[in-house]
């Protein structure tokens, strides 16, 4: 049995937010991290069964890589394999390798003192011929392995599918099991009751777990053990690199005055919590801090630290690194302290609304240090927890509940959600559970009752949850100290700020002026937006009442009818979905009064400044004109702004302006690289126009 060490610094934290220690919460990436679904299995058995026989003169880039393939084909034909024998020239290093069966070769006897014969335990060893004996050649510079000779005949019986995972070679224990079992066992749950929490929470039979409960038994000892003999070097050696990361923010703020940071020590002046930030990202945040997104999922098992990030979403959709922080624990004081960090580093912007997960602590934190900021848990971020939470205790009715849960997403009124809710708690008998009860506690941040109307900028979306997860991936994959750690998240924040959009021909779908009015204004991320209701907008009949508002109804569907205000004078539109108010983009029923009204152009107030054109290119503005100075930028800014708004309008321009301006460029440059490099004339270039 063996044991599968962390490989990233950071692991999703699986503490449920209801605040029972027992709770335990399973992601849907779970599985991909190892963990026993039976699913897992199941596609392991899928993906081996094309598996081909190894046979001699086979190639494989590594030994390892050889080893690995050996031992899957091993599983899947019902026996497991182990090294046996290598042997190492001066030229080559390791230039042969031997595998074996796990059964090969007999097990040696052992003496007592006396001379008598004595075995300690039955061997499992026969002298089972099958192996795979491998040899190292360099082709070309390039080292490769070749197997030399293979055998599969077994002279013992070959095992099926539920006997070959108990094996030891498959006996695994991996990172979030782990975790696990070492939580329950500080809380003094007996090894027995550990594997019986662990089966009833991955909701498998008794028995099904890749590993066996002496395997629990002997981690949990093992592990004992080795924080006994190591407590106190692995306690110096996360100071150590925690001082180490403040060095790097310190060095960091040497070289770029831009670049901001914050810490705090505690009673014995050790680190306890480091927060940081870039130039570039706090002057995104100036632009589109109005909607951020505080990501507090990921904690680091090594260093004991809670790992939060502030994202946010341009003008193109794209996700927008702002900062981030490293906590010493995840109480109200610290949370707190983030909070604070983060607006003093953004130069005291607060933001409109601010997107969290679901954790009663960092709720109260925001209570208290954005008073005035809305909070907002985004159905993605609690969704995946409510098949854990209430599938166990309601069993076969789960569905029924699902649909009732469900719907209460759709509701319109305060009133009706309060009543809903009440009726489906009794109805399910959970008048007692603490998952309901913490759902009620913070229905004001997911409930879309309570949430409608408030801004979001489409960040409550799949797609935005995919790109986070993307850029935390990206910053998580095998960093093993915090010093590497915080040098990804500076190349990573730095990538996504250095990428630009595209130059892109959008295509009209209707006849209607607005789609063409606005099309020349705003980004493709916002006008694909605008476009679609658009289009949904002729699928919509409009009843005009006695006040000049109009009753918007789809024309299949009676129920679901919305109430639109306009006012002539000041060409204001209020509809009731406000999805105006959520997203800054005109809704399907304020689109269809408004081409009714013969309409032509969109009233400037709808048109967002954060979804224009124009925007991406104000970002960085102040940041280079502090180096630039001079007019001559101004200028080709104006000059860029209005050659992209009248390329997009056709495809002929838009390919005519790719296919010239990269020529242009280019010629430009190489006649300024030819020009000398000084003249004598001092000029404070420290940034480029394109940042």
């Amino acid at each position: 049995m063996t044991s599968i060490p962390s490989k990233n610094l950071c692991i999703r934290r699986q503490q449920c937010p209801c605040g029972d220690w027992k709770c335990y919460i399973t992601y849907e990436g779970d599985a991909e991290e190892g963990s026993a679904a039976p699913e897992l299995v199941k596609a392991e058995k899928a993906s081996s069964g094309a598996m081909i026989t190894p046979y001699v003169g086979m190639v494989f880039k590594s030994d390892d890589e050889a080893f690995e393939y050996y031992g899957n084909f091993a599983r899947k034909n019902g026996f497991s394999i182990r090294k046996e024998r290598s042997r190492i020239s001066p030229q080559l290093g390791i230039y042969k390798r031997d595998f074996v069966c796990y059964r090969s070769g007999f097990a040696p006897v052992k003496k007592k003192p006396n001379g008598e014969h004595h075995r300690d335990r039955k061997s499992v060893r026969c002298g089972c011929d099958a192996k795979m004996y491998l040899s190292k050649e360099v082709v070309e510079g390039v080292s490769q392995w070749f197997i030399v000779q293979f055998s599969n005949v077994h002279n013992h019986e070959l095992l099926e599918d539920d006997q070959v995972r108990l094996l030891p070679a498959y006996r695994k224990i991996h990172e979030a099991d782990q975790e696990r079992i070492l939580l329950l066992s500080k809380a003094g749950f007996p090894i027995h009751r550990i594997v019986k929490m662990l089966e009833l929470e991955k909701g498998i039979q008794g028995g099904q777990l890749p590993f066996l409960e002496r395997d629990v038994r002997n981690f949990v000892q093992n592990r004992k053990k080795v924080v006994q003999e190591n407590e106190a070097l692995l306690n110096e050696k996360r100071e150590n690199d925690v001082l180490e990361l403040l060095e790097a923010c310190k060095a960091m703020k040497e070289a770029d005055n831009d670049f901001v940071y914050d810490f705090t020590m505690d009673a014995n002046d050790k680190v306890e919590n480091v927060a940081w930030s870039y130039g570039d990202s706090v002057n995104a945040n100036a632009m589109f801090g109005d909607v951020v997104y505080f990501d507090t999922s990921h904690r680091s098992v090594t260093y004991g630290l809670l790992f939060g990030v502030w994202f946010g979403i341009d003008s193109y959709g794209r996700t927008i690194f702002f900062g981030c922080v490293l906590l010493q624990d995840e109480t109200h004081q610290s949370f707190s302290w983030a909070l604070q960090t983060f607006v003093r580093l953004m130069r005291g912007r607060f933001p409109q609304t601010i997107l969290t997960d679901l954790d009663p602590g960092l709720r109260d934190a925001i209570r208290s240090e954005l008073p005035g900021t809305k909070h907002v848990i985004p159905q993605w971020n609690f969704l995946y927890k409510v098949p854990c939470w209430f599938s166990p205790p309601l069993g076969s009715r789960y569905a029924e509940f699902k649909s009732e849960f469900d719907a209460l997403f759709h509701i319109e009124s305060t009133e009706e959600f309060e009543l809903q809710w009440s009726q489906m708690i009794s109805v399910f008998g959970l008048g007692s559970d603490k998952h309901t009860d913490l759902l009620y506690s913070v229905r004001a941040s997911w409930a879309q009752v309570y949430v409608r109307g408030y801004f979001l900028a489409r960040m409550e979306t799949i797609a935005y949850s995919k790109s986070i997860d993307a850029f935390l991936k990206g910053i998580f994959a095998t960093h093993t100290c915090l010093r590497s750690f915080f040098e990804q998240v500076g190349i990573t924040a730095s990538f996504q700020h250095q990428a630009h959009q595209e130059t892109q021909y959008i295509h009209l779908k209707t006849c209607i002026p607005i789609e063409e009015h606005a099309r020349s204004i705003l980004t493709p991320f916002a006008f694909n937006a605008l476009q679609q209701e658009l289009m949904l907008a002729m699928q919509y009949a409009a009843s005009e009442m006695a006040n000049g508002s109009y009753i918007v109804r789809h024309y299949k569907r009676m129920n679901g009818e919305r109430l639109v205000i306009w006012l002539a004078e000041d060409d204001q539109l209020h509809c009731s979905c406000k999805e105006f108010e959520s997203s800054g983009i005109l809704c399907r029923h304020a689109l269809r009064v408004l081409v009714i009204k013969n309409y032509f152009q969109l009233p400037d107030k709808y048109l967002l400044g954060r979804w224009r054109r124009e925007c991406s290119l104000l970002v960085d503005d102040d940041h280079n004109n502090q180096g630039i100075g001079g007019e001559w930028f101004q200028e080709y800014q104006s000059l860029a702004e209005t050659l992209f708004s009248e390329s997009s309008i056709t495809k002929e321009r838009s390919d005519y302006v790719r296919r010239e301006l990269t020529k242009e460029v280019t010629r430009i440059l190489n006649e300024v690289r030819n020009l000398p490099e000084a003249d004598g004339v001092c000029m404070n270039m420290s940034v480029s126009p394109a940042s």
